[in-house]
């Protein structure tokens, strides 16, 4: 079936295009158009409406033991952050697998990364990231904090073999990259340690977390994974943690490296209440070095609940718990904090956190490496969304926002003197182009002849938060799922990983540590092919080399 959208503006910047025009569709894939006069069979008339590819979100927490933790410490959670403004239903449903995937599609969005699975639990994640309708899925894996990586640098392992460690890892869970939290981090919180930086060293291994992380870094290049070492710095929320920032990107040696959720390490100590905005300093070294990309996440001011790895830097968080509750949960290696979370705008450290992640974005030079995130549901639940892209793109909404925070806030932030407003093609860079090009997902991300038809059509408005909450149109692998905000079509996806070929040594050595320090064999946690029940869930993504 050949299918025209006709009309509209197409906003493709990775093909140049921005202007009025038609997109094709036929088989599940965008196409050159009519050919020989062949009439298209279905035509959708989009005069007045913006036309661009579905929406990529390379960092959100939706599925794993993690999430489900937070689920079941905050049930009440949607029906708090609909209290505070929200675009969420006041329904514990809400804040389930199946309703994420429905409510990212109402908004346009196609594919979302789940960025934290934990090794042994990778079966649990893939199971719920299954049950999750209409996106396609991938997951990053995470290491860096695992006696078997620390012991091979402690024991002077070849760096050969933790390569082979990072591959098994990766193809043993199915996942799309590799995530390094805070590395060595939650190794030290064992020994009591409440603070780490970049060049302390993990007790009993004698590495410090720059080697743990550069080794790290080097091992998915040199496997040819597409998506770089995704990193979760030291330091995070400390006033003054833009230096572990920028030390983390010259440390990098030119390698390609993603840093999470980089709002968190925007903090400069000046001002009278020892914080301030860092984002220039940050900004800067984003802009120098082109080998690191970013993702932003931003902070919006209402409830959600923070869900990270980071154990030390949880620990230290639950102090602030709102409401007051928290859960850490260290195990070997891995584990999580859920400590919830209300974002205040009167509060001098919120509204300094807030101003951050946009002065960020606005202060870049290239939007192909500074990606749209929030680091859901960390800073905000992914239903803000669309409350942030106005602000990126309306100065005077972001001048109204100014006058309900601190003055103090304002003195140490510079977001009232950046003029910058983001274009709708600069919008569709880091909510779409730029996010699935660095994941690897050369098929989507853009409107061009073979892409995948993931396409998401909106109602063109100046208030763009309405214009981006709900989609007039969404095609999913061209089949219409969405019409007028609401899903009309639920469909399944695809779970994108990678498989890295290895030296089948490490696979003798890991079943002996396994059956030495657990009594069980390491295939027990790999994830099989089957397990979604769909002859077709997983979908492989070559590596470079």
């Amino acid at each position: 079936m050949l299918i025209r959208l006709k009309g509209g503006r197409v906003v493709d910047p990775l093909n140049d295009r921005d202007a009025i025009g038609d997109v094709f569709i036929e088989n599940g894939r965008i196409v050159e158009g009519a050919s020989h006069g062949r009439k298209p069979d279905e035509t959708y008339d989009l005069t007045g409406k913006v036309v661009m590819a579905g929406g990529v979100d390379i960092h959100s927490h939706i599925a794993g033991s993690n999430v489900t933790l937070g689920r079941a410490l905050m049930p009440e959670l949607p029906v708090l952050a609909a209290q505070g403004g929200a675009s969420i239903a006041p329904s514990p449903d809400a804040w389930g697998a199946y309703a994420t995937g429905i409510r990212y599609a109402e908004m346009g969005y196609t594919t979302v990364i789940e960025p934290a699975l934990i090794p042994t639990h990778a079966i649990e994640a893939q199971i719920e990231l299954a049950s999750i309708p209409i996106i396609d899925i991938g997951a990053l894996v995470i290491l860096g904090n695992d006696d078997f990586s620390l012991g091979l640098l402690r024991d002077g392992g070849r760096e050969a073999e933790l390569q082979d460690y990072v591959g098994w890892t990766l193809g043993h869970a199915k996942a799309l990259g590799l995530k390094v939290i805070n590395a060595g981090g939650s190794e030290a919180f064992k020994f009591n340690a409440r603070t780490f930086g970049l060049d302390d060293v993990v007790p009993d291994y004698g590495v410090t977390s720059r080697t743990v992380l550069k080794v790290l870094q080097r091992a998915v290049t040199e496997l040819g994974v597409p998506h770089p070492v995704h990193v979760h710095c030291n330091n995070l929320g400390i006033a003054g943690n833009v230096e572990t920032a920028v030390a983390t990107m010259e440390a990098t040696e030119g390698l390609p490296i993603h840093l999470a959720h980089i709002q968190f390490y925007g903090y400069g100590a000046e001002g009278e209440e020892g914080l301030s905005s860092g984002a220039p300093r940050l900004a800067e070294a984003i802009n120098a070095h082109r080998n690191v990309s970013v993702d932003i996440g931003q902070v919006m001011f209402g409830q959600t609940i923070t869900i990270s790895g980071d154990i030390l830097r949880q620990f230290d968080g639950r102090r602030g718990a709102h409401p007051k509750k928290w859960a850490i949960d260290q195990g070997d290696g891995n584990g999580t904090g859920i400590v919830p979370y209300q974002y205040r705008a009167g509060n001098f450290a919120n509204a300094v956190q807030w101003s951050v992640g946009l002065e960020i974005v606005l202060l870049a030079e290239d939007l192909w490496r500074v990606l749209f995130s929030t680091d859901h549901p960390n800073g905000a639940l992914f239903v803000r969304y669309p409350e942030i892209v106005h602000l990126l793109m309306d100065r005077d909404e972001r001048a109204r926002m100014l006058e309900r925070l601190p003055e103090s806030a304002r003195q140490v932030s510079n977001l009232a003197s950046i003029g910058r407003e983001l274009t709708l093609s600069e919008i569709a860079i880091i909510t779409r182009g730029a996010p699935a090009r660095l994941l690897g997902l050369t098929d989507r991300g853009h409107l061009g002849p073979g892409a995948v038809a993931d396409v998401a059509v909106y109602t063109e408005q100046k208030n763009k938060t309405a214009m981006f909450a709900s989609a007039h149109l969404l095609f999913k692998d061209g089949a219409l799922v969405v019409r007028d905000g609401e899903v009309v079509n639920v469909t399944w996806g695809k779970a994108y990983h990678v498989a890295p070929g290895v030296d089948a040594h490490i696979e003798r050595r890991l079943a002996a540590f396994y059956d030495r320090y657990y009594g069980v064999d390491p295939s027990i946690f790999g994830v099989p092919a089957q397990i979604a029940g769909r002859p077709d869930r997983f979908a492989t993504v070559p590596c470079l080399n």
